[in-house]
């Protein structure tokens, strides 16, 4: 080998080692630079323009968030979806950074849950975000502690560690506004209990300043367990919360319960109820008997009237309460004396 060929030979080996090296420098400074990265590019300074929030797991459910005028709705519901939690959800997005890579082999995906949703068994969740310039869409997998947990890019082989951890569900039903209603006892002048099965009754008060409420009519022999027994029937419509919503198919039902509450400054909301299975599902309808309190019955039936909100069972249970659950137990029947045993036969 003459001394032209092996000059050339050592100058190729210097290149090659020399382009491993700045090859290895630059994979050590992308890797270094990746923490801290925002994982949604972007979407920090454009959360104030996101239109539409999608949430979708892998057995179809799904949630559908969309911005209307100054409101978020839930779209599957078509009932306006709780701004904070909305709010908390895209501020969590816009600062998510990371803080490590993890596997970019899909068939470890599964062990971070974040796998397609597409696959019949993902445990994870796809957000889409959506504003009128662009739109992001992430999978967010499982949680590593209380502040990281495991998210994906959708269509990034590159699983990460990011933080913050994400909050995420795609039950239409976690995102709802629950406030229906709040009633305070102290307005409560009277309320008329018409129960299904159960003989009806009313509970009512002359005055503001009356300590308890007096019940009519009362069972023939019977009397309340307790002067304030009917007092608890004033409460039940005070902080009144959902936790489902859907249009209402009729008018209200014949076999059903019905409550009506009467305040002292004329404001009247009527209660209608029934059960199926195990949920407890009333319509609410308000009415105004004094112009003081038009404006708010009005505003009232505007938003409630035309639904079936399902209620917890224990608030339920309080609208309707049965007379029964206000009276003195009955006595207990005295019990016969034995009869002497009958002398043995010699």
């Amino acid at each position: 080998m003459n001394a032209r060929r092996v000059a050339w030979l050592l100058v190729a080996a210097v290149a090659v080692i020399a382009f491993a090296i700045w090859l290895s420098s630059l994979r050590h400074l992308e890797r270094a630079t990746l923490t801290g990265d925002p994982v949604l590019p972007g979407l920090e300074h454009g959360v104030n323009t996101v239109t539409e929030v999608r949430l979708r797991r892998a057995d179809d459910t799904h949630a559908t968030l969309k911005k209307e005028a100054s409101e978020w709705m839930v779209a599957e519901r078509g009932w306006p979806a709780e701004l904070g939690k909305v709010r908390k959800l895209l501020l969590d997005l816009g600062t998510l950074d990371v803080v490590e890579e993890k596997t970019r082999l899909p068939a470890n995906y599964a062990q971070l849950g974040v796998e397609d949703v597409t696959t019949p068994k993902a445990t994870g969740t796809r957000v889409e975000v959506v504003s009128p310039a662009r739109s992001w869409a992430l999978i967010v997998g499982k949680p590593s502690s209380a502040k990281s947990g495991y998210v994906r890019v959708a269509n990034s082989e590159q699983s990460l560690l990011a933080a913050p951890a994400l909050s995420v569900d795609a039950d239409p039903k976690a995102w709802l506004q629950r406030s229906l209603l709040d009633l305070p006892a102290e307005r409560v002048r009277e309320i008329e209990q018409r129960p299904l099965d159960v003989a009806p009754y009313g509970a009512a008060r002359q005055k503001k300043e009356d300590a308890n409420f007096t019940v009519t009519p009362l069972p023939k022999g019977r009397e309340l367990s307790s002067a304030g027994a009917a007092d608890v029937l004033a409460t039940a419509l005070s902080g009144l919360t959902l936790e489902d919503v859907a249009k209402s198919a009729a008018a209200p039902q014949a076999q059903a319960s019905h409550a009506i509450y009467r305040t002292f400054d004329g404001l009247e909301v009527e209660v209608t109820g029934r059960k199926d299975g195990a949920r407890a599902l009333i319509m609410l309808s308000a009415h105004s008997t004094a112009p003081g309190t038009a404006e708010e019955a009005q505003r009232l039936q505007d938003r409630l009237g035309g639904w079936e909100f399902e209620i917890p069972d224990y608030k339920y249970a309080a609208i309707f309460t049965p007379i029964s659950d206000l009276l003195k137990p009955l006595p207990e029947p005295a019990k016969k004396a034995a009869k002497p045993a009958k002398p043995a036969k010699p």
